[in-house]
């Protein structure tokens, strides 16, 4: 599935160089765990992902035990998931890190430990709460994942030429010193409109299976 934030995550990394770490903000089920994955397996070398949200006691265990000891941390997190981590090469994830605020406070020493990166994953309003007793990093560079727009739903039906269709008919009506203000001017009424009828006269040709250029005579 393709994500616009995908992109800033690619900018974010070949920029920071492993000097900050991404927290990754967002409503429950827009897709944050799944972007954040697919950036590690196609971006890395190696990942290991925590999910706070389904811990193990094995896994909790270390990190309540090792997590103010870098070395040794990292040593134990690859035993636990049998990943080995590869410098600059590989990154961890703390999905819902909202879970265990202690895992975000760590974040400044793992970021300045230097060898890998790091992303974090929370959900707007409890990553906002769970910061009691934690001092919050400067480290974390926030990024936010909104619901798909409505490109990203025309490229998750498979649909990516059809936005710069309806981008150009667009363009096209504003322009146009005929018809009225309504459809001169980016309000997001004509804009919707215009999108949702192009969609529908598309997907009922589709049915029909008759050719656009006959559809247009």
């Amino acid at each position: 599935m393709k994500r616009k934030i995908y992109n800033e995550l690619v900018r974010w990394k070949e920029e920071s160089r492993g000097t900050t770490a991404v927290m990754l903000e967002g409503a429950r089920r827009v897709g944050k765990s799944y972007i954040v994955e697919e950036f590690a397996k196609n971006e890395y070398r190696s990942y290991i992902l925590v999910d706070f949200n389904h811990i193990s006691n094995e896994e909790m265990e270390i990190f309540e035990k090792y997590l103010n000891r870098t070395d040794d941390f990292l040593k134990m997190l690859q035993l636990h998931h049998n990943v080995t981590l590869h410098e600059r090469e590989s990154v961890i994830i703390f999905d819902e890190v909202q879970q265990y605020p202690k895992a975000r406070a760590a974040i400044k020493y793992l970021v300045a430990h230097g060898k890998y990166d790091y992303i974090e994953t929370g959900s707007l309003v409890r990553i906002k709460k769970n910061v009691k007793d934690i001092v919050i990093p400067s480290e974390e560079k926030r990024m936010v994942l909104n619901p798909m727009d409505f490109e990203e739903f025309l490229w998750a039906k498979g649909e990516e030429m059809l936005m710069p269709y309806i981008m150009g008919i667009q363009n096209r009506h504003r322009k146009h010193p005929r018809l009225p203000k309504t459809w001169r001017h980016t309000d997001s009424v004509t804009q919707y409109s215009v999108k949702m009828e192009l969609i529908l006269n598309n997907l009922q040709i589709r049915r029909l299976n008759i050719p656009h250029h006959l559809q247009q005579t």
